[in-house]
């Protein structure tokens, strides 16, 4: 997954190739590889390209680990994946304990409505893994034409819907024309 991020945010920047290469010090054959997911970049090489592309490091880094499989490639999950924003929060509240059973939760967030009080009480803390892919019926923190929200996922041939539990909230159909991230995945605590 990281390869298709490096590949989006390098052509968004309008830089060939070449280019990166020359920027980075690192053979083209080998960015190549990297771009298509044969090969990984090691965290030097990840923090040069970053560097070159002008973008932050951390975000790609969420993504390192991460594989694409058939449905999230159908929905073109790297396009939906945001490398050069971050989540702004207005509030901390503290400090909780990560379940160890969620590693790989990155911040816990207070479910801020009742759009999901089937599964989600408002008030309560969800745990989000930062960049992951989603497969259909994952919860997820989405940006959705600049609103944050928390809704269940469905990929339907590559139409995205966003659903809400609450059934006083509408479900959405995301467009290509909608501005629409994957922020993260909400984790789910094992009972």
């Amino acid at each position: 997954m990281i390869g298709g991020m490096l590949a989006k945010a390098r052509k968004a920047k309008g830089m060939t190739k070449t280019e990166l290469a020359r920027l980075t010090d690192i053979n083209i054959g080998h960015l190549t590889h990297i771009e298509k997911g044969e090969r990984n970049p090691s965290h030097k090489a990840l923090k040069n390209i970053c560097k070159a592309l002008d973008i932050p490091y951390q975000q790609l880094m969420y993504t390192y680990d991460k594989t694409i499989n058939e449905e999230q490639e159908s929905y073109n999950v790297v396009k939906h994946i945001s490398y050069d924003k971050i989540l702004a929060v207005n509030s901390i509240d503290s400090f909780i304990d990560c379940p160890s059973d969620l590693p790989s939760a990155a911040i816990a967030l207070k479910m801020p409505d009742d759009s999901m009080n089937k599964s989600f009480e408002k008030g309560s803390y969800i745990f989000i893994e930062f960049n992951s892919p989603l497969n259909s019926k994952d919860y997820g923190l989405f940006n959705y034409n600049d609103q944050i929200l928390i809704r269940r996922f469905y990929d339907k041939r590559g139409k995205i819907t966003l659903k809400a539990e609450n059934p006083e909230c509408k479900d959405i159909q995301v467009s290509n024309t909608d501005s629409f991230y994957i922020i993260g995945k909400v984790l789910i605590k094992k009972k």
